[in-house]
């Protein structure tokens, strides 16, 4: 069994900062890819940021130049550092990883979500 576990969330206020962090733990051989993703209420999940195993990173075109992600993967973990929030930052996030098990399963996991509040 796997779990991601995300920490970091809260409430900022417009132009504040906030990091996320998010560790994997379990049955992992491997982890290839991991992400964060955003779901504010009425819209559908979006990608913001993801890296692969190799350190390559793509974003949002929402959050580009404000949001980088990394991650240590000595750690399992993956960070999303948040600048300059917006109130329309303002969502769920939830981490998710491409992991491979023991048994050499592929499969994809998700965290339990951590709340972003932007306001003043």
């Amino acid at each position: 069994q796997v779990q991601l576990v995300e920490s970091g969330g809260g409430l900022v206020q417009p132009g504040g900062s906030l990091r996320l962090s998010c560790a994997a733990s379990g049955s992992i051989f491997s982890i290839n890819a991991m992400g964060w993703y955003r779901q504010a209420p009425g819209k559908q999940r979006e990608l913001v940021a993801a890296i692969t195993s190799g350190g390559s990173t793509n974003y949002a075109d929402s959050v580009k130049g404000r949001f980088t992600i990394s991650r240590d993967n000595a750690k399992n973990t993956v960070y999303l550092q948040m600048n300059s929030l917006k109130p329309e930052d303002t969502a769920v996030y939830y981490c998710h990883a491409d992991l491979r098990s023991p048994w050499g399963e592929d499969f994809g996991s998700w965290g339990q979500g951590t709340q972003v509040t932007v306001s003043s």
